[in-house]
Order: structure tokens, then C-alpha cells, then sequence
């Protein structure tokens, strides 16, 4: 009876041993998976990624408002006074709402071609730039050829 203490107490040693070889190599894991961490959040991509989602939120925010404030209303004017968001069909206990379904296609609509338009004007924007580069770079190539020629002209004077 007395050796099963003992053996209890040497397992209890070499748990504890093997927590501390475990947590040690526990933090060793941590310490490198903050590091990765730290380096995948400060990529300017991420920051970039960050403030466009913010904005974006803003932004549903607004046209979620003007949908349903303002374009929602004039439709249903125009359709005769009706109002979408009331529209639904009971099924027994359930009720299926279907008049949101169709704001919130409205709305999905609405932000597709705002984002649509403001990719095309980007789009315009950098092409522009593009161009300017390119332009750039063909009066450098025109004035290099300028350049090889006289040097051109120069050797052969020379060899005259």
C-alpha cells in the first residue's frame, strides 16, 4: 500500500513535467501564430480591406434608406398606394413575407449598379492615367532614338 503512493506521486510528477514541456511549447506556438498575425494585419491590404468594409457598411446603411424611404414609398404610389414591405401570405401559422423579399431585391439591385457606376469611373480614372504613362514613355523611347541617332551620326562623322 505504501508503493501505490509513491507510484502516484511519481505519475503526478511526470504530468507535471509534461504540462510544463506542453505549455511551454504552447506559448512557443502562440508567440508565433501572434507574430503571424501582427504581420497579416499590418499588410496595407488589410487596412485597406478594413476601411473599404466600413465604408461599405455606411454605405448599405444609406441606400437601405434611401430604398426604403424614398423609392419604396414612389413605387408604391405608383402601383396604386401599395406598400411592399406589408405584403405576405399566411400559410397556416407561418407567414411568408415576400414584400420584404422584393425590397431587399430592390435594395440589392440599387447597390449593385451604384458599385457597377463607381467601378467604371475608377476604371476611367486609371485608364487615363495608363494613358499618361504610356505617353510618358514614348516621348523617353522618342528621345532616346533621338539620342542613338546623333550618336549614330557622330561615330560616322568620326569614321569619315
Amino acid at each position: 500500500m505504501i508503493v501505490f503512493p509513491k507510484l502516484l506521486c511519481y505519475s503526478t510528477i511526470i504530468e507535471v513535467v509534461k504540462l510544463k514541456k506542453n505549455k511551454n511549447e504552447l506559448v512557443k506556438k502562440g508567440n508565433s501564430t501572434l507574430k503571424e498575425f501582427k504581420q497579416f494585419i499590418s499588410k496595407g491590404n488589410i487596412i485597406d480591406l478594413a476601411v473599404g468594409v466600413i465604408i461599405g457598411s455606411a454605405f448599405g446603411k444609406i441606400v437601405t434608406s434611401m430604398v426604403n424611404d424614398i423609392l419604396m414609398p414612389i413605387i408604391g404610389i405608383l402601383i396604386g398606394g401599395l406598400d411592399f414591405s406589408a405584403l405576405h401570405i399566411k400559410i397556416g401559422d407561418a407567414t411568408i413575407q415576400y414584400g420584404m423579399f422584393l425590397q431587399n431585391v430592390i435594395d440589392f439591385l440599387i447597390v449593385a449598379s451604384c458599385i457597377f457606376i463607381f467601378i467604371k469611373i475608377v476604371s476611367k480614372f486609371t485608364h487615363k492615367q495608363e494613358k499618361e504613362e504610356e505617353k510618358k514613355k514614348e516621348e523617353q523611347i522618342i528621345l532616346l532614338e533621338e539620342i542613338r541617332d546623333l550618336l549614330k551620326e557622330q561615330t560616322h562623322k568620326k569614321n569619315l
